[in-house]
């Protein structure tokens, strides 16, 4: 399938013609290029144009006291393990450090970035909810290359699966197509592997790649951040996509049931999980139209304490205002339930707020003051000299 130049993809969105009948693209690549001429990006991490990485990071946290909790580790993630594999990444293929992968294409970037879903996937095969988690899969992408300023242009996916279920894979499509609508692009197609042995009967995996496109003078880079500008969070809808391997470890450990209540809240422990992640690049897009935008950073797998740092110049932190949003109940009963250490549950949850944004004093009050037409938005802290994330 091709598009003359002149199209507009995201007017495809709602035609079947989008997704070619064998679901692979058949496209011919017109750009060949060699690694060294690309900003490399590796699993979901984008360079943000920076030539050095900030791997040693000092983290400053507030100790609660009690006994050791539940941890990521715990649950058979090992947090440390994946960022010494990017360490060992970036020495073959300089430029990792960020949320995408930035490729020069004349005055622009072409950015992309490639994610999966993770164990929520296991969530979804028990409480049947096939309908929200591709919902899930796009935004883990778009959400990623939108932190640059990039608007996404084209998602593809990839279904595989041991047996092939049509009215179930259909109900995850239907997912991935309200996942583009939700951020503007174009579901340009994707694949579907049925491969009998290798996943357990009703199980299926997910992954998918979307790329976007900034002009360079308009990319978002982090690298004018200052001591006192301001850092904005906008709120999550819930988990998102991230720590399900510790949260289904406190659902085992708590006695409760997914149709249970959950606790502190009015709808289900099942409704809080599955709730898809939300899909910024609307909201964020509009901000950055406003100016004063510096940094933006993804709070994914690391939560704030890993993701925040990506985004600061070397010598600069973060000081967060505990306290200074609305917490969802879910992460109050995971940390219960868990007895999860504080600092465990900022590095592996995003706490509430799915996106940090870091903007000039300026933009953050025009931003703060407008938050009906920008969207809700919190003042969660500010740039302070020093490395790492400290929690005030």
């Amino acid at each position: 399938m091709t598009f003359g130049a002149s199209t507009e993809l995201s007017n495809y969105l709602a035609l079947p013609s989008v997704r070619p009948n064998s679901r692979k693209c058949q496209c011919t690549a017109g750009v060949t290029f060699t690694l060294h001429n690309a900003t490399a990006a590796y699993n979901g991490v984008l360079s943000n144009l920076k030539s050095n990485r900030n791997d040693n990071r000092v983290v400053s946290v507030r100790a609660d006291g009690k006994g050791k909790g539940l941890t990521y580790k715990d649950a058979g993630v090992d947090i440390d393990a994946g960022s010494e594999l990017v360490r060992r990444i970036a020495k073959m293929a300089p430029g990792i450090g960020g949320f995408g992968g930035l490729f020069p294409l004349g005055d622009s970037y072409l950015v992309a970035g490639t994610d999966g879903v993770g164990t929520k996937l296991m969530l979804a095969f028990e409480t049947g909810i096939h309908d929200t988690i591709g919902i899930d899969l796009v935004a883990m992408s778009v959400n990623d290359i939108v932190t640059s300023g990039a608007k996404p242009l084209f998602f593809l996916d990839y279904f595989a699966t041991g047996h092939l279920d049509v009215d179930v894979a259909e109900q995850v499509i239907k997912g991935i197509v309200n996942g583009c609508k939700q951020s503007d692009c174009a579901l340009l197609g994707g694949e579907t592997a049925e491969m009998p042995g290798l996943y357990k009967e009703g199980e299926y995996d997910l992954s998918g790649c979307a790329v976007g496109i900034v002009k360079k003078e308009n990319v978002i880079n982090g690298k004018n951040i200052a001591v006192g500008d301001i850092i904005i969070g906008l709120p999550s809808s819930g988990v998102h996509s991230n720590g399900f391997s510790l949260v289904r470890r406190v659902l085992a450990q708590s006695g409760l049931q997914l149709k249970d209540k959950l606790p502190g809240g009015d709808i289900t422990i099942a409704e809080a999980l599955m709730a898809p992640t939300t899909i910024y690049v609307k909201q964020v897009l509009d901000i950055i139209s406003k100016g004063g935008v510096k940094g933006i950073a993804h709070i994914t797998g690391g939560g704030f304490t890993d993701n925040i740092p990506r985004v600061f110049p070397e010598g600069l932190g973060a000081l967060i205002y505990e306290n200074s949003w609305d917490m969802p109940a879910v992460f109050k009963w995971l940390k219960e339930a868990g007895k999860i250490e504080d600092s465990e549950m900022m590095r592996t949850f995003n706490m509430g707020i799915g996106m940090v944004i870091v903007v000039s004093p300026a933009a953050a009050n025009e931003i703060l003051e407008n938050r009906v037409e920008a969207g809700k938005a919190y003042h969660i802290g500010e740039v302070i000299s020093g490395n790492g994330v400290t929690y005030s």
